[in-house]
C-alpha cells in the first residue's frame, strides 16, 4: 500500500481519538453539572453524593491525562512525517525538485520568513 494512504488512515484515526477523547471529556463535565443541579434542585446536602461526585472529577482528571497523551503522540507523528522547513527563495531547488524525483522524505514546509 502506499506511504501516503496508510499515513492518511493513522491520521485519520489520531483524529477521531482525538475527537473521543474531547467528546467523553465534555460529557462527563455535563455529568458533574447534572449532579450539583440535581442535588441542589431536590435541596439535598452537599454531603449527598459527594462521593460520586469526587469520583466523576477523576474521570475527568484522567480523561485530561488521555488528552495529553493523544496530543502529545500527535506531536510526534508530525515530526515524522515533516522532512524540512525551506526558505522561498529555495522552493524550486530544495522543495519542488525533490518532489519531482520523488526524494522527499515528508512534507516539504516553506516558511517564507527564513533566510
Amino acid at each position: 500500500m502506499e506511504k501516503a494512504l496508510v499515513a492518511q488512515r493513522v491520521a485519520n484515526r489520531l483524529f477521531a481519538t482525538e475527537k473521543a477523547v474531547d467528546a467523553a471529556m465534555a460529557e462527563a463535565a455535563s455529568l458533574m453539572m447534572s449532579l450539583a443541579e440535581a442535588r441542589t434542585e431536590l435541596g439535598l446536602s452537599a454531603v449527598v453524593g459527594d462521593d460520586a461526585t469526587s469520583k466523576v472529577a477523576q474521570a475527568i482528571a484522567t480523561l485530561a491525562e488521555a488528552r495529553s497523551s493523544v496530543v502529545a503522540a500527535h506531536g510526534s507523528l508530525a515530526e515524522t512525517v515533516l522532512d524540512r522547513v525551506i526558505p522561498l527563495d529555495d522552493l524550486v531547488e530544495l522543495g519542488i525538485r525533490p518532489l519531482v524525483e520523488r526524494t522527499a522524505r515528508g512534507k516539504i514546509i516553506v516558511d517564507p520568513q527564513a533566510a
